[in-house]
């Protein structure tokens, strides 16, 4: 078999990521003796797709890795799963942790509601960042260059692009995001972000049918959110 040249570039700078973290471009470029412009399509091509972060202006190995190699979840998950139980407890509808892993999400954990009707959430699943309420705390979160590229490239119409960059920025100041039908017209949510060192790591949501949590939507919300900040102050 011959060695094709662009899987070599992506495995080294994997395996450059993996030996150092935070590797920056300019080191990456060295180590791969390629140009600027082209080691930079590799490197936002696997932040994408999850197989590596950014983080200050360095690289390091992404959930995607984690994920690729069926290794367990992180500490996180169970780190919260007493409050997701708890959680299910007070609202009795299905309670997800979600990470996020490059231009999408991935439940890490699901506690189930006990009702006959309810939302089962995938685990392991790459799920879209918009519109759901998971994905829409990470865009609120992101750099407004690497949010806008995203809403760029999946809402054509600048006119829905603006109402939804004003949605995300409520995320953002509010702390919780909804989604009320839209990826699901039978299923709403409620999510709130998790964060280490001032770094989204994971997002808590509670999903049901929409019938039933819609008038309890508010509460389930800021229950969500107060929730989610106490596992961002155990992971201070």
């Amino acid at each position: 078999m011959k060695e094709h040249r662009t899987v070599t570039r992506v495995m080294t700078i994997l395996e450059t990521a993996a030996a150092h973290s935070g590797v920056r471009l300019n080191a990456l470029c060295e180590v791969l003796d390629a140009p600027k412009s082209s080691v930079h399509g590799l490197v936002g091509g696997l932040v994408a797709s999850g197989y590596l972060v950014e983080h200050d202006g360095g690289y390091a190995l992404g959930p995607a890795v984690a994920a690729l190699l069926s290794a367990p979840p992180p500490a996180l998950a169970d780190l919260a799963r007493p409050a997701m139980e708890r959680l299910r407890e007070e609202f009795d509808e299905t309670v997800m942790l979600a990470g996020p892993v490059g231009d999408t999400v991935v439940y890490l954990q699901v506690v189930e509601s006990r009702q006959v009707i309810r939302y089962s959430a995938p685990l392991r699943t790459r799920r879209p960042l918009y519109p759901t309420s998971t994905g829409k705390v990470v865009l609120a979160h992101r750099s407004p260059a690497r949010r806008d590229a995203y809403l760029r490239d999946r809402l054509p119409d600048a006119g829905r692009r603006a109402e939804v960059a004003e949605e995300l920025s409520r995320v953002a100041a509010e702390g919780v995001a909804y989604n009320r039908g839209e990826t699901l017209p039978d299923v709403s949510a409620a999510a709130g972000g998790v964060f280490q060192h001032g770094r989204l790591v994971a997002c808590l949501a509670v999903a049901g049918p929409t019938a039933r949590i819609a008038p309890h939507l508010d509460a389930i919300a800021r229950t969500v959110r107060t929730t989610a900040a106490e596992l961002s102050q155990r992971l201070a």
